[in-house]
């Protein structure tokens, strides 16, 4: 942060030296022909003044001086030549018109001989002007750049504890503190670097538990598989019976079968979080889209003897999505219907203000209170009838969620108002392609 700080002073009070220099230097340049105006001026008066001392005696000079300094107030004065240390080169300008023009770092003035008196000199001392002011622009300068300084640091320093508040929460989160998020602020320049870093938090968290959960999962579940082999590995090398031999085989064969769907349906969750990064979102007419959906499950719901119908919208509609992915949550949420239905499922599509949903409903026995909490965790199954051995791994739901959460969407369970069984709902935010 201290280097921040110190870069953008630099920066800004760089930048206004140059602008001030380059200022200082145009005015400089404009001024310069009035200033040579006014000693020209000062030199005629020089001139002027001579002409007249030169045409006294000598002892009427030192008074006549006297009165033009004071009838015209004017710092004139005369000075002997020896007190003035003068090199050859310059001692021939005191006889030239005008006289000589001097100055030192406090004042400037103009010495010009006196022909018919050639050791007394007339020393016209130059009003000052810029020198008078020079302490005043030194501090005025001075407040200028004190008081930039002061508003940058103002300025940064909300900037700076934003972003060693975001530090902070980066080196937390190397640590391994998954749950460290940037707080929110109205003040804050970096709103939108905030809610990225939030939201790559939040996806880390996820893509962490995920992982640490499929992993618990399949070390749990691969251990009745594995000790099943390991089982029918020794009965059947103890066993001289081909007949018995073979049935062990084909028992290893089917446990091999269930670990290889087991692995694959795992795998296949672990990796849906790339899938989500490359959506391959389409226009999609929504009333042709449930209809095609109802179309492909009429024949599980006629195994099941369950009625599968759907509810349209009044009118036309498109919206754009990944038609892959939807149709699979959609598939998941409906696939569980048709199986836990007593008679009925019903498929519909609102639009709300804000939303548009997709709700899927059933008649059957409905959701107990206490699985509403649980039930879009991975590898959650409630009902223990559905076995892994047959397939069933408590992902369906899950991945319904990941798939919502992709199209910036929510989905909720709840028991149907209008059917006695379950009610899914998916909510995406209502934008027309």
């Amino acid at each position: 942060m201290t280097r921040l700080f110190l870069s953008i002073i630099i920066a800004v009070l760089g930048s206004l030296f140059f602008i001030g220099w380059g200022l200082d230097q145009l005015v400089a340049e404009q001024e310069n022909p009035q200033e040579q105006s006014d000693i020209y001026i000062y030199k005629q008066l020089v001139e002027g003044f001579t002409t007249q001392l030169n045409t006294l005696p000598e002892k009427a000079i030192h008074e006549t001086t006297e009165n033009f300094a004071k009838h015209y107030q004017l710092a004139i004065t005369l000075d002997d030549i020896n007190n003035i240390a003068l090199p050859a080169s310059l001692r021939s300008q005191l006889s030239q018109h005008g006289g000589l023009l001097l100055a030192t770092d406090e004042q400037a003035y103009i010495l010009r001989k006196i022909p018919q008196h050639p050791q007394q000199l007339v020393k016209l001392q130059l009003p000052s002007t810029s020198e008078d002011n020079q302490q005043l622009n030194i501090m005025l300068t001075a407040v200028l750049y004190i008081g930039v300084c002061a508003i940058l640091i103002l300025w940064l320093f909300p900037l700076a504890r934003r972003l060693f508040i975001l530090t902070n929460a980066a080196e937390k989160i190397g640590k391994g503190d998954l749950g460290v998020r940037v707080p929110n602020s109205r003040f804050s320049y970096i709103n939108r670097l905030e809610k990225s870093f939030n939201q790559m938090a939040s996806q880390i968290e996820k893509l962490m538990a995920d992982n640490k959960l499929l992993a618990r999962s399949l070390s749990h579940d691969i251990r009745t598989p594995m000790s099943c082999l390991r089982f029918g590995v020794e009965a059947a090398l103890d066993t001289d019976n081909t007949a018995k031999k073979n049935e062990y085989l084909n028992r290893m064969e089917a446990e091999l079968t269930n670990m290889e769907a087991m692995t694959s349906a795992f795998l296949s969750y672990a990796g849906m979080e790339r899938q989500g990064i490359h959506l391959r979102s389409e226009k999609v007419d929504i009333n042709q889209f449930i209809s095609n959906i109802c179309h492909d499950f009429q024949s599980l719901a006629e195994q099941y003897n369950v009625k599968l119908t759907c509810q349209l919208l009044d009118k036309t509609m498109v919206y754009t999505l990944d038609s892959h992915w939807f149709h699979q949550a959609l598939q998941n949420l409906i696939s569980n219907a048709v199986q836990y239905a007593s008679s009925q499922v019903v498929l519909s599509v609102a639009v709300k203000t804000k939303t548009i949903e997709f709700i899927v409903e059933d008649d059957g026995d409905g959701l107990a209170q206490d699985d509403l909490a649980i039930i879009f965790d991975p590898f959650v199954k409630l009902d223990t009838a559905r076995s892994r051995e047959h397939g069933h791994f408590g992902l369906g739901l899950a991945i319904c969620q990941k798939v919502v959460h992709w199209h910036k969407g929510k989905i909720a369970a709840t028991n149907s108002t209008n059917l006695s069984g379950a009610c899914f709902t998916i909510s995406l935010p209502r934008y027309l392609a």
